[in-house]
Protein backbone atom coordinates (compact mmCIF):
# COMPACT_ATOMS: atom_id res chain seq x y z
CA UNK A 1 0.00 0.00 0.00
CA UNK A 2 2.89 2.62 1.13
CA UNK A 3 4.58 1.47 -2.55
CA UNK A 4 1.14 2.81 -4.70
CA UNK A 5 0.66 5.72 -1.78
CA UNK A 6 4.25 7.00 -2.96
CA UNK A 7 3.82 6.70 -6.66
CA UNK A 8 0.54 8.68 -6.52
CA UNK A 9 2.72 11.42 -4.46
CA UNK A 10 5.26 11.00 -7.18
CA UNK A 11 2.91 11.62 -10.26
CA UNK A 12 0.90 14.55 -8.41
CA UNK A 13 4.21 16.49 -8.08
CA UNK A 14 4.93 16.06 -11.36
CA UNK A 15 2.08 17.09 -12.63
CA UNK A 16 1.14 19.41 -10.82
CA UNK A 17 0.63 23.06 -12.41
CA UNK A 18 2.42 24.23 -9.30
CA UNK A 19 6.08 22.46 -10.22
CA UNK A 20 5.64 23.68 -13.76
CA UNK A 21 5.02 27.03 -13.21
CA UNK A 22 7.98 27.26 -10.30
CA UNK A 23 10.95 25.66 -11.69
CA UNK A 24 13.18 28.65 -11.24
CA UNK A 25 11.30 28.73 -7.48
CA UNK A 26 12.30 24.85 -6.85
CA UNK A 27 15.74 24.98 -8.47
CA UNK A 28 16.39 27.80 -5.86
CA UNK A 29 15.32 26.29 -2.92
CA UNK A 30 17.46 23.10 -4.10
CA UNK A 31 20.58 24.87 -4.61
CA UNK A 32 19.67 26.31 -0.83
CA UNK A 33 19.33 22.81 0.52
CA UNK A 34 22.61 21.89 -1.04
CA UNK A 35 24.40 24.78 1.01
CA UNK A 36 22.92 23.95 4.13
CA UNK A 37 24.46 20.25 3.74
CA UNK A 38 27.40 21.72 2.67
CA UNK A 39 27.84 23.82 5.62
CA UNK A 40 26.33 20.76 8.04
CA UNK A 41 29.01 18.67 6.38
CA UNK A 42 31.98 21.11 7.04
CA UNK A 43 30.56 21.71 10.44
CA UNK A 44 30.62 17.94 11.24
CA UNK A 45 34.35 18.14 9.94
CA UNK A 46 35.46 21.07 11.66
CA UNK A 47 33.79 19.66 15.38
CA UNK A 48 36.93 17.98 16.84
CA UNK A 49 39.34 20.59 15.95
CA UNK A 50 37.93 23.19 17.77
CA UNK A 51 36.39 21.20 20.51
CA UNK A 52 39.97 20.12 20.91
CA UNK A 53 41.52 23.34 20.43
CA UNK A 54 39.15 25.61 22.50
CA UNK A 55 38.50 22.99 25.76
CA UNK A 56 41.48 20.82 25.90
CA UNK A 57 41.25 19.57 29.04
CA UNK A 58 37.47 18.03 28.33
CA UNK A 59 36.81 14.81 26.04
CA UNK A 60 35.65 16.21 22.57
CA UNK A 61 32.94 13.39 22.64
CA UNK A 62 32.22 14.70 26.10
CA UNK A 63 32.02 17.99 25.76
CA UNK A 64 29.80 18.07 22.49
CA UNK A 65 26.71 17.11 24.80
CA UNK A 66 26.79 20.77 26.57
CA UNK A 67 25.26 22.31 23.61
CA UNK A 68 22.89 19.49 22.77
CA UNK A 69 20.26 22.10 24.92
CA UNK A 70 20.92 24.97 22.28
CA UNK A 71 20.79 22.91 19.65
CA UNK A 72 17.25 21.27 20.64
CA UNK A 73 15.99 24.98 20.94
CA UNK A 74 17.47 26.33 17.80
CA UNK A 75 15.83 23.07 16.20
CA UNK A 76 12.48 23.46 17.15
CA UNK A 77 12.30 27.05 16.67
CA UNK A 78 13.22 26.69 13.42
CA UNK A 79 11.23 24.00 12.92
CA UNK A 80 7.81 25.41 14.52
CA UNK A 81 8.19 28.42 11.48
CA UNK A 82 9.57 26.09 8.54
CA UNK A 83 8.81 22.81 8.81
CA UNK A 84 4.99 21.56 7.57
CA UNK A 85 3.44 18.08 8.48
CA UNK A 86 3.52 16.57 4.96
CA UNK A 87 0.22 15.63 3.75
CA UNK A 88 -1.14 14.46 0.46
CA UNK A 89 -4.69 14.54 -1.21
CA UNK A 90 -6.37 12.19 1.24
CA UNK A 91 -10.22 12.88 0.73
CA UNK A 92 -10.18 10.85 -2.66
CA UNK A 93 -8.94 8.21 -0.59
CA UNK A 94 -11.68 8.03 2.23
CA UNK A 95 -13.97 6.52 -0.52
CA UNK A 96 -11.44 3.71 -1.11
CA UNK A 97 -11.17 0.38 1.17
CA UNK A 98 -7.89 2.00 2.37
CA UNK A 99 -7.64 1.86 6.31
CA UNK A 100 -7.01 5.49 8.27
CA UNK A 101 -4.30 3.70 9.87
CA UNK A 102 -2.45 2.87 7.09
CA UNK A 103 -2.78 6.98 5.74
CA UNK A 104 -1.59 8.63 8.84
CA UNK A 105 1.34 5.80 9.52
CA UNK A 106 2.26 6.61 5.32
CA UNK A 107 1.82 10.84 6.32
CA UNK A 108 3.53 10.59 9.57
CA UNK A 109 6.40 8.04 8.51
CA UNK A 110 7.22 10.59 5.03
CA UNK A 111 7.89 12.88 7.72
CA UNK A 112 10.60 10.77 9.11
CA UNK A 113 12.61 11.10 6.19
CA UNK A 114 12.07 15.07 5.43
CA UNK A 115 15.16 16.94 4.74
CA UNK A 116 15.21 18.32 8.02
CA UNK A 117 15.82 14.88 9.66
CA UNK A 118 18.52 14.09 6.72
CA UNK A 119 20.39 17.44 7.49
CA UNK A 120 22.00 16.71 10.64
CA UNK A 121 23.45 13.58 9.53
CA UNK A 122 25.59 15.56 7.60
CA UNK A 123 26.94 17.06 11.20
CA UNK A 124 26.74 13.85 13.18
CA UNK A 125 28.24 11.35 10.94
CA UNK A 126 31.49 12.74 10.10
CA UNK A 127 31.80 14.04 13.90
CA UNK A 128 31.06 10.34 15.27
CA UNK A 129 33.28 9.07 12.25
CA UNK A 130 36.31 11.61 13.65
CA UNK A 131 35.86 10.64 17.29
CA UNK A 132 36.29 7.00 16.08
CA UNK A 133 39.13 7.19 14.44
CA UNK A 134 40.57 9.09 17.65
CA UNK A 135 40.44 6.69 20.08
CA UNK A 136 36.39 7.08 21.22
CA UNK A 137 34.75 3.76 21.59
CA UNK A 138 32.81 2.03 18.65
CA UNK A 139 29.88 0.88 20.57
CA UNK A 140 29.39 4.49 22.55
CA UNK A 141 30.10 6.25 19.28
CA UNK A 142 27.22 4.24 17.58
CA UNK A 143 24.80 4.60 20.58
CA UNK A 144 25.42 8.49 20.69
CA UNK A 145 24.88 8.61 17.05
CA UNK A 146 21.09 6.79 17.73
CA UNK A 147 20.79 9.10 20.84
CA UNK A 148 21.50 12.26 18.29
CA UNK A 149 18.72 10.30 15.88
CA UNK A 150 16.18 9.90 18.82
CA UNK A 151 16.23 13.82 19.39
CA UNK A 152 15.95 14.73 16.17
CA UNK A 153 12.47 12.24 15.69
CA UNK A 154 11.64 13.36 19.23
CA UNK A 155 11.74 17.45 17.88
CA UNK A 156 9.83 16.03 14.66
CA UNK A 157 7.31 15.12 16.03
CA UNK A 158 6.92 17.34 19.21
CA UNK A 159 7.08 20.49 16.79
CA UNK A 160 4.09 18.50 14.90
CA UNK A 161 1.85 18.08 18.04
CA UNK A 162 2.52 21.84 18.75
CA UNK A 163 1.80 23.17 15.31
CA UNK A 164 -1.60 20.73 15.36
CA UNK A 165 -2.29 22.63 18.91
CA UNK A 166 -1.45 26.25 17.64
CA UNK A 167 -3.18 25.95 14.39
CA UNK A 168 -5.97 28.20 14.91
CA UNK A 169 -4.40 30.84 16.77
CA UNK A 170 -2.74 33.57 15.76
CA UNK A 171 -0.89 33.78 19.01
CA UNK A 172 0.80 30.09 18.27
CA UNK A 173 4.40 32.44 17.19
CA UNK A 174 4.41 34.40 20.23
CA UNK A 175 3.52 31.52 22.92
CA UNK A 176 6.31 29.07 20.47
CA UNK A 177 9.12 32.00 20.88
CA UNK A 178 8.22 32.89 24.47
CA UNK A 179 8.44 29.39 25.87
CA UNK A 180 11.73 28.96 24.36
CA UNK A 181 12.66 32.03 24.82
CA UNK A 182 11.80 31.58 28.72
CA UNK A 183 13.87 27.98 28.78
CA UNK A 184 16.93 29.65 26.86
CA UNK A 185 16.54 32.34 29.70
CA UNK A 186 16.50 29.54 32.74
CA UNK A 187 19.45 28.10 31.33
CA UNK A 188 21.29 31.39 30.60
CA UNK A 189 21.23 32.79 34.07
CA UNK A 190 21.18 29.56 35.91
CA UNK A 191 18.20 29.60 37.18
CA UNK A 192 17.81 26.07 36.45
CA UNK A 193 21.05 24.85 34.40
CA UNK A 194 18.89 22.71 31.34
CA UNK A 195 22.43 22.64 29.29
CA UNK A 196 24.09 20.56 32.22
CA UNK A 197 21.16 18.10 33.26
CA UNK A 198 20.92 17.67 29.23
CA UNK A 199 24.79 16.87 29.20
CA UNK A 200 24.47 14.83 32.16
CA UNK A 201 21.37 12.87 30.93
CA UNK A 202 23.47 11.79 27.44
CA UNK A 203 26.55 10.71 29.23
CA UNK A 204 24.52 8.79 31.39
CA UNK A 205 22.67 7.07 28.46
CA UNK A 206 25.71 6.47 26.57
CA UNK A 207 27.78 4.72 29.82
CA UNK A 208 24.26 3.00 30.42
CA UNK A 209 22.38 2.00 27.58
CA UNK A 210 19.19 1.19 29.72
CA UNK A 211 18.38 4.65 29.77
CA UNK A 212 18.27 5.14 26.19
CA UNK A 213 14.51 3.21 26.05
CA UNK A 214 13.40 6.22 28.11
CA UNK A 215 14.12 8.35 24.98
CA UNK A 216 12.70 5.80 22.77
CA UNK A 217 9.88 5.61 24.95
CA UNK A 218 9.37 9.31 24.83
CA UNK A 219 9.64 9.11 21.15
CA UNK A 220 6.93 6.50 20.90
CA UNK A 221 4.20 8.64 23.16
CA UNK A 222 4.92 11.21 20.68
CA UNK A 223 4.14 9.27 17.47
CA UNK A 224 1.12 7.92 19.31
CA UNK A 225 -0.23 11.03 20.39
CA UNK A 226 0.71 12.67 16.59
CA UNK A 227 -1.21 9.56 15.02
CA UNK A 228 -4.50 9.31 17.09
CA UNK A 229 -4.72 13.50 16.52
CA UNK A 230 -4.35 13.18 12.86
CA UNK A 231 -6.58 9.89 12.65
CA UNK A 232 -9.51 11.63 14.68
CA UNK A 233 -9.03 14.90 11.84
CA UNK A 234 -9.28 12.26 8.98
CA UNK A 235 -13.02 12.42 8.26
CA UNK A 236 -14.60 13.21 4.75
CA UNK A 237 -16.96 15.92 6.20
CA UNK A 238 -13.96 17.87 7.88
CA UNK A 239 -13.64 20.22 5.04
CA UNK A 240 -18.03 20.62 5.01
CA UNK A 241 -17.70 22.32 8.61
CA UNK A 242 -18.29 25.80 9.30
CA UNK A 243 -15.97 27.62 11.34
CA UNK A 244 -18.11 30.29 13.39
CA UNK A 245 -16.65 33.65 13.98
CA UNK A 246 -18.04 36.45 14.97
CA UNK A 247 -17.74 39.92 13.26
CA UNK A 248 -16.53 42.96 14.88
CA UNK A 249 -16.63 46.48 13.58
CA UNK A 250 -13.71 49.37 13.88
CA UNK A 251 -14.67 52.91 13.28
CA UNK A 252 -12.63 54.07 10.33
CA UNK A 253 -14.27 57.60 9.88
CA UNK A 254 -10.45 58.87 10.23
CA UNK A 255 -9.66 57.66 6.75
CA UNK A 256 -12.00 59.78 5.08
CA UNK A 257 -9.15 63.00 5.69
CA UNK A 258 -7.14 60.88 2.96
CA UNK A 259 -9.62 62.04 0.34
CA UNK A 260 -10.56 59.50 -3.04
CA UNK A 261 -8.06 56.63 -2.01
CA UNK A 262 -10.28 56.45 1.88
CA UNK A 263 -12.05 53.26 0.43
CA UNK A 264 -9.29 51.52 -0.21
CA UNK A 265 -7.15 52.09 2.59
CA UNK A 266 -10.50 50.86 4.20
CA UNK A 267 -10.25 47.87 2.82
CA UNK A 268 -6.35 47.50 3.75
CA UNK A 269 -6.79 48.34 7.14
CA UNK A 270 -9.76 45.38 7.21
CA UNK A 271 -7.94 43.27 5.02
CA UNK A 272 -4.67 43.03 8.10
CA UNK A 273 -7.46 43.09 10.95
CA UNK A 274 -9.73 40.28 9.14
CA UNK A 275 -7.36 37.89 7.64
CA UNK A 276 -4.45 35.81 9.41
CA UNK A 277 -1.92 35.98 6.88
CA UNK A 278 -1.79 39.81 7.12
CA UNK A 279 -2.67 40.22 10.57
CA UNK A 280 0.40 37.89 11.71
CA UNK A 281 2.69 39.55 9.55
CA UNK A 282 1.49 42.74 12.04
CA UNK A 283 1.77 40.70 14.64
CA UNK A 284 5.72 39.87 13.63
CA UNK A 285 6.25 43.56 13.72
CA UNK A 286 6.78 43.60 17.80
CA UNK A 287 9.20 41.09 17.48
CA UNK A 288 11.50 42.80 14.44
CA UNK A 289 11.27 45.67 16.46
CA UNK A 290 13.55 43.91 19.02
CA UNK A 291 16.21 43.59 16.04
CA UNK A 292 18.32 46.25 17.23
CA UNK A 293 18.99 44.38 20.52
CA UNK A 294 21.34 42.00 18.79
CA UNK A 295 23.76 44.57 17.59
CA UNK A 296 23.57 47.62 18.99
CA UNK A 297 24.59 46.54 22.79
CA UNK A 298 27.89 44.78 21.66
CA UNK A 299 30.72 47.30 21.23
CA UNK A 300 32.28 45.62 17.74
CA UNK A 301 29.12 46.84 15.98
CA UNK A 302 29.83 50.48 16.97
CA UNK A 303 32.84 50.17 14.27
CA UNK A 304 31.03 49.29 11.57
CA UNK A 305 28.07 51.73 11.04
CA UNK A 306 27.45 50.37 7.66
CA UNK A 307 25.91 46.94 9.25
CA UNK A 308 23.56 49.51 11.31
CA UNK A 309 22.47 50.75 8.20
CA UNK A 310 21.07 47.91 7.34
CA UNK A 311 19.90 47.12 10.98
CA UNK A 312 18.05 50.66 11.07
CA UNK A 313 16.68 50.11 7.81
CA UNK A 314 15.06 46.91 8.92
CA UNK A 315 13.70 47.97 11.84
CA UNK A 316 11.81 50.88 10.48
CA UNK A 317 10.69 49.21 7.73
CA UNK A 318 9.62 45.89 9.23
CA UNK A 319 5.97 46.12 8.11
CA UNK A 320 6.95 47.86 4.80
CA UNK A 321 9.00 45.16 3.48
CA UNK A 322 6.75 42.11 4.65
CA UNK A 323 3.98 44.05 3.77
CA UNK A 324 4.89 45.73 0.83
CA UNK A 325 6.50 42.72 -1.41
CA UNK A 326 3.64 41.07 -1.84
CA UNK A 327 1.52 44.12 -3.32
CA UNK A 328 -1.08 43.64 -5.04
CA UNK A 329 -1.33 39.82 -4.25
CA UNK A 330 -3.12 40.74 -1.04
CA UNK A 331 -6.14 41.42 -3.31
CA UNK A 332 -5.49 38.33 -5.57
CA UNK A 333 -8.54 36.97 -4.49
CA UNK A 334 -11.00 39.94 -5.34
CA UNK A 335 -8.74 41.25 -7.96
CA UNK A 336 -10.60 41.06 -10.71
CA UNK A 337 -13.43 42.34 -9.14
CA UNK A 338 -11.48 45.40 -8.18
CA UNK A 339 -10.45 45.88 -11.33
CA UNK A 340 -13.72 46.20 -12.55
CA UNK A 341 -14.78 49.01 -10.33
CA UNK A 342 -14.81 52.40 -11.40
CA UNK A 343 -11.43 53.02 -10.07
CA UNK A 344 -7.77 54.51 -10.83
CA UNK A 345 -4.68 52.49 -10.62
CA UNK A 346 -2.88 56.22 -8.89
CA UNK A 347 -5.32 55.90 -6.23
CA UNK A 348 -5.08 52.10 -5.47
CA UNK A 349 -1.33 52.90 -5.47
CA UNK A 350 -1.29 55.50 -3.47
CA UNK A 351 -3.28 54.15 -0.79
CA UNK A 352 -0.97 50.84 -0.40
CA UNK A 353 2.02 53.86 0.04
CA UNK A 354 0.26 55.97 2.74
CA UNK A 355 -0.20 52.75 4.67
CA UNK A 356 3.46 51.85 3.92
CA UNK A 357 4.93 55.68 5.15
CA UNK A 358 2.58 55.50 8.39
CA UNK A 359 4.14 52.12 9.06
CA UNK A 360 7.60 53.75 8.93
CA UNK A 361 7.07 56.39 11.04
CA UNK A 362 5.41 54.21 13.61
CA UNK A 363 8.01 52.03 13.63
CA UNK A 364 10.16 54.67 14.03
CA UNK A 365 8.96 56.19 17.41
CA UNK A 366 8.75 52.60 18.10
CA UNK A 367 12.58 53.00 18.25
CA UNK A 368 13.29 55.94 19.74
CA UNK A 369 13.76 54.25 22.97
CA UNK A 370 17.23 52.79 21.26
CA UNK A 371 18.71 56.13 22.39
CA UNK A 372 20.07 54.07 25.29
CA UNK A 373 22.93 52.97 23.02
CA UNK A 374 23.48 56.47 21.69
CA UNK A 375 22.43 59.33 19.73
CA UNK A 376 23.92 57.75 16.73
CA UNK A 377 21.46 54.98 16.50
CA UNK A 378 18.71 57.05 16.53
CA UNK A 379 19.57 59.54 13.92
CA UNK A 380 20.99 56.71 12.18
CA UNK A 381 17.14 55.21 12.34
CA UNK A 382 15.67 58.40 11.35
CA UNK A 383 17.50 58.82 8.48
CA UNK A 384 16.70 55.03 7.43
CA UNK A 385 13.31 56.05 8.04
CA UNK A 386 13.22 58.75 5.75
CA UNK A 387 14.74 56.68 2.88
CA UNK A 388 12.39 53.87 3.44
CA UNK A 389 9.52 56.30 3.08
CA UNK A 390 10.99 58.05 0.03
CA UNK A 391 12.92 55.79 -1.85
CA UNK A 392 11.67 51.86 -0.72
CA UNK A 393 8.40 52.18 -1.09
CA UNK A 394 8.42 53.08 -4.40
CA UNK A 395 10.71 50.64 -5.01
CA UNK A 396 8.10 47.87 -3.40
CA UNK A 397 5.36 49.60 -5.45
CA UNK A 398 6.88 49.01 -8.85
CA UNK A 399 8.37 45.32 -7.91
CA UNK A 400 4.63 44.98 -7.38
CA UNK A 401 3.66 45.33 -11.31
CA UNK A 402 5.44 41.42 -11.91
CA UNK A 403 3.79 40.03 -9.10
CA UNK A 404 2.20 37.10 -10.49
CA UNK A 405 1.44 35.17 -7.26
CA UNK A 406 -1.80 34.31 -5.60
CA UNK A 407 -1.98 34.50 -2.19
CA UNK A 408 -4.30 32.64 0.81
CA UNK A 409 -4.66 35.16 3.62
CA UNK A 410 -6.15 32.34 5.51
CA UNK A 411 -2.43 30.95 6.00
CA UNK A 412 0.02 31.93 8.28
CA UNK A 413 2.80 34.30 7.87
CA UNK A 414 5.93 32.98 9.45
CA UNK A 415 7.72 31.09 7.10
CA UNK A 416 4.75 30.82 4.84
CA UNK A 417 6.50 30.83 1.26
CA UNK A 418 3.25 30.74 -0.88
CA UNK A 419 3.36 33.88 -3.33
CA UNK A 420 6.77 33.92 -3.37
CA UNK A 421 8.67 34.20 -6.55
CA UNK A 422 12.08 35.80 -8.24
CA UNK A 423 10.44 39.18 -7.57
CA UNK A 424 10.28 38.60 -3.86
CA UNK A 425 14.56 36.71 -3.74
CA UNK A 426 15.55 39.83 -5.50
CA UNK A 427 14.07 42.81 -3.98
CA UNK A 428 16.58 42.32 -1.11
CA UNK A 429 19.35 44.12 -3.03
CA UNK A 430 17.67 46.89 -3.43
CA UNK A 431 15.93 47.60 -0.71
CA UNK A 432 18.78 46.77 1.85
CA UNK A 433 22.04 46.88 -0.62
CA UNK A 434 21.03 50.18 -2.33
CA UNK A 435 21.02 52.05 0.88
CA UNK A 436 24.16 50.70 2.73
CA UNK A 437 26.13 50.99 -0.45
CA UNK A 438 25.09 54.92 -0.56
CA UNK A 439 25.82 55.25 3.38
CA UNK A 440 29.21 53.71 2.98
CA UNK A 441 30.53 55.50 -0.54
CA UNK A 442 29.88 59.28 1.59
CA UNK A 443 31.11 57.93 4.87
CA UNK A 444 34.33 56.94 3.51
CA UNK A 445 34.48 60.10 1.54
CA UNK A 446 32.90 62.74 4.45
CA UNK A 447 32.45 60.71 7.73
CA UNK A 448 29.63 59.68 9.59
CA UNK A 449 27.43 62.54 9.41
CA UNK A 450 27.63 63.01 5.67
CA UNK A 451 26.57 59.22 5.09
CA UNK A 452 24.12 59.88 7.01
CA UNK A 453 23.05 62.82 5.31
CA UNK A 454 23.22 60.70 2.21
CA UNK A 455 20.50 58.46 3.64
CA UNK A 456 18.24 61.59 4.86
CA UNK A 457 18.64 63.16 1.31
CA UNK A 458 17.42 60.54 -0.99
CA UNK A 459 14.44 59.99 0.95
CA UNK A 460 13.49 62.90 1.21
CA UNK A 461 14.22 63.35 -2.43
CA UNK A 462 11.70 60.31 -3.27
CA UNK A 463 9.36 61.84 -1.23
CA UNK A 464 9.49 65.27 -3.24
CA UNK A 465 9.07 63.47 -7.02
CA UNK A 466 6.47 61.18 -4.97
CA UNK A 467 3.76 62.10 -7.79
CA UNK A 468 6.28 61.61 -10.82
CA UNK A 469 7.20 58.28 -9.57
CA UNK A 470 3.45 56.83 -8.41
CA UNK A 471 2.57 58.14 -12.17
CA UNK A 472 5.36 56.43 -13.96
CA UNK A 473 4.57 52.93 -11.54
CA UNK A 474 0.64 53.19 -12.10
CA UNK A 475 1.64 52.99 -15.72
CA UNK A 476 3.49 49.99 -15.34
CA UNK A 477 0.50 48.23 -13.50
CA UNK A 478 -1.89 49.46 -16.51
CA UNK A 479 0.20 48.15 -19.03
CA UNK A 480 0.24 44.88 -17.38
CA UNK A 481 -3.36 45.08 -16.12
CA UNK A 482 -4.79 41.63 -17.99
CA UNK A 483 -1.67 39.55 -17.54
CA UNK A 484 -2.36 40.26 -13.27
CA UNK A 485 -5.84 39.49 -13.64
CA UNK A 486 -5.19 36.08 -15.21
CA UNK A 487 -2.33 35.21 -13.26
CA UNK A 488 -4.45 35.83 -10.34
CA UNK A 489 -7.54 33.88 -11.68
CA UNK A 490 -5.38 30.91 -12.27
CA UNK A 491 -5.87 27.88 -9.38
Amino acid sequence: MFSRFINLEIKQFFRSSYWQKSMALNALMVLLGLYFILIFLGLGIALLPILKSQFPEVNPFVKINDFVFYWLIAELFVRFFMQKLPVMSVKPLLYLPIKKSSIVHYVMGKSVVSYFNVLPLFMFVPFVVMNISNGTSVFNALLWLGIMITLTLIVNFLNFLIENQTADSDWGFALVSGALLGLFAFNYFEIISLGSLMATAINAMVTQPIFALLLGLLLATLYYLNFKFLKNQLNLDASLRVKATQVSTVDMSWTKRFGSVAPFLQLDLKLLWRNKRPRSTVMLLGFLLLYGLFFYPNPTYNEMPTLLVFVGIFITGAFLINFGQFIPAWDSAYYKLLMSQNVTYKDYLRSKYILMVLSVVITFLLSIPYIYFGWKIVLLNFAAALFNAGINTHVLLYAGSYNRKKIDLTKSAAFNYQGTGAVQWLLGFPLLLIPMALFYLFYKLLGFEAGVASLAFAGIFGLIFHQKMLSYIAGRYIFYKYKMIKAFTEE
